[in-house]
């Protein structure tokens, strides 16, 4: 209960001990509506603690006391609760925010656009300028030539493309060339050109220093910082902490476990704990956890606890951990696996570990998605007559992968990858492939073909288009072939190049031509390349009477997917 929390215990209880500390109590609700729950905790702890006013006139609680909220903190709700505050006359330094999710993983690729193009080639000699513009979607379309970052007499900033730049105005600096480090910037660095400070590029001072060792396998360090210091909050007598996951509800009522493996592989198996790696986490938490009043407290690193485990349990973790078998599908709000410390004086341990194995919810969460998607498939494939192509196994091909780019790091490409495959065959995400061979034992557990990308295609010019694609049925005369064909004109493309100048080839072909759209509205740009093509190639019916392209040509769309 946090009404009776802020009042009655510390507002009462703890009231005296809270005033007289040499420091600040920061109070967490982690629950409530919002911005209600803020307003509410703020009041409760005004009517114990009282208030000040600031220039503004807006209340302040008193130095010892303070609130920080991180349930339900994205970018949105942050501003709504100050605006919230401020019209309810609180100031903004009464609450801080802490931020999980919304903070780091509920971003995307398209969150803005990021974009990787070709835009200049250097072919038979020549310099040629690149550039993807298609008829279907105009704000895809790619800058030309060779580029220079250009920043104003007026502060503004501009790119010059096709090679008009000027080389002494340009701000891209060279960091990296044929193996070697070019520049080092140092965070603080960073920092300040941040806070829009000028700071020059760094020279790196050995060029082919590389970041040796693992740096994030200390498991002594991979947690949140705050566990460090809960060793000492646990009540006194505990022996045990028994703890579990779940999925507590969500947007697929079906959960398919996967990917507890990889990370019991990977971070807990074996002597995990080294005297190196205590001495590295010490090393760090004084400085992390060091203010400039307060200083550092000693107690707040469990090393003795560690040095147990080194000594006692020959550097591996005495915990237990029972799960149901991964694939498994299981309705949410049931528990997944559970863990528990096996020795006594390990209590702390348990709930040390949340933070590592919550990380679970990424390749779950994909494994359970891609189940679903599967599922709409299959349905859609037997309403159309299809079912020859889920009795081949064909429909394992029917959603592939193209998230390697579109994830954060190599290992979320690699976890949730993964979890795809357990319900696909078809992936180019290729940390996937070695996640499942080297922690799964599947030397091959899915599959890619040749295909095209625009830079491989507009590097030929517009002009010469059909030449690339003619091209790609000649580089590969049998057999699957992906060809990207919305770089300038998709629809020309369909009717022109694939379903005349280049149609005999594809129908004496000794495989199967994929048409790959890249832009325009769904479903539209879909149904327009399926009657383009049907148009000149045919089509058969199905036993539904539904229209299927000859054996010859398909399409694959990822735009959108």
């Amino acid at each position: 209960d946090i009404y009776k929390a802020c009042e009655e215990y510390w507002g009462t209880e703890l009231k005296k001990m809270i005033e007289s500390r040499d420091g600040v109590l920061v109070v967490r609700p982690d629950s409530g509506e919002l911005p209600k729950i803020v307003l509410d905790v703020l009041s409760k702890l005004e009517s114990k603690f009282g208030s000040e006013k600031t220039s503004t006139g807006h209340k302040k609680l008193p130095p010892c006391i303070r609130v920080i909220q991180g349930d339900g903190i994205n970018i949105k709700s942050l501003e709504m609760i100050l605006g919230a505050m401020k019209d309810a006359g609180w100031a903004a330094d009464n609450l801080a925010f802490g931020s999980g999710g919304a903070l780091l993983q509920k971003l995307h690729r398209d969150t803005q656009k990021c974009a990787f193009k070709c835009s200049n080639a250097v072919i038979a000699g020549e310099n040629v300028d690149v550039v993807k513009d298609p008829v279907t979607d105009p704000g895809k379309k790619s800058k030309k030539g060779r580029l220079t970052l250009e920043k104003g007499s007026d502060g503004q900033w501009t790119t010059v493309t096709e090679g008009k730049g000027s080389a002494d105005k340009d701000c891209l600096v060279e960091v990296f060339k044929n193996g070697e480090l070019l520049i080092d910037d140092t965070f603080a660095a960073i920092r300040k050109r941040s806070n829009g400070e000028e700071e020059a590029p760094a020279p790196a001072k050995d060029a082919l220093k590389a970041v040796s060792g693992d740096t994030f396998n200390n498991i002594v360090m991979l947690t949140d910082s705050y566990k460090v210091t809960h060793h000492l909050q646990y009540p006194p007598g505990t022996t045990k902490v028994y703890s579990y996951f779940e999925s507590r509800g969500g947007e697929y009522k079906d959960v398919c476990f996967f990917g507890l493996q990889y990370f019991l592989k990977k971070y807990l198996v074996g002597p995990v704990v080294t005297k190196e790696k205590i001495d590295e986490a010490e090393a760090y938490f004084k400085i992390h956890f060091s203010h400039p009043t307060w200083g550092y407290d000693e107690k707040l690193f469990n090393r003795a606890s560690w040095e147990y485990i080194l000594t006692k349990c020959g550097g591996k973790l005495p915990v237990s951990i029972k799960a149901v078998p991964e694939g498994t599908v299981v309705p949410y709000k049931n528990v997944l696996f559970t863990l528990e410390n096996t020795d006594d004086k390990c209590y702390w341990l348990t709930n040390y570990l949340e933070t590592l194995l919550v990380q679970l919810w990424y390749p779950t969460t994909v494994c359970t998605q891609s189940r679903e998607q599967k599922k709409i498939i299959v349905k859609f494939l037997k309403d159309t007559g299809c079912q020859d192509v889920i009795d081949s196994g064909l429909h394992l091909f029917k959603l592939h992968d193209f998230g390697f780019r579109g994830v954060s790091s190599v290992e979320s490409a690699a976890t949730g990858g993964a979890g795809h495959l357990v319900n696909f065959m078809g992936t180019d995400t290729m940390a996937a492939l070695m996640c499942c061979k080297e922690y799964y034992g599947e030397a091959a557990s899915g599959f890619s073909i040749p295909a095209s990308e625009h830079s491989t295609m507009t590097s030929w010019g517009k002009e010469k288009e059909v030449d690339a694609m003619r091209n790609m049925l000649e580089k590969y005369p049998k057999g699957l072939v992906a060809c990207v064909s919305d770089s300038y004109d998709i629809y020309k493309a369909c009717e022109e190049y694939w379903g005349t100048e280049l149609k005999k080839m594809i129908e004496s072909r000794d495989g199967v031509l994929v048409v790959r759209p890249d832009s325009g509205e769904l479903p539209k740009i879909v149904l327009d390349v399926l009657s383009k093509l049907e148009s000149k190639f045919g089509s058969e019916k199905t036993s539904t009477g539904h229209k299927k392209l000859p054996p010859c040509i398909r399409v694959i769309q990822g735009d959108g997917i």
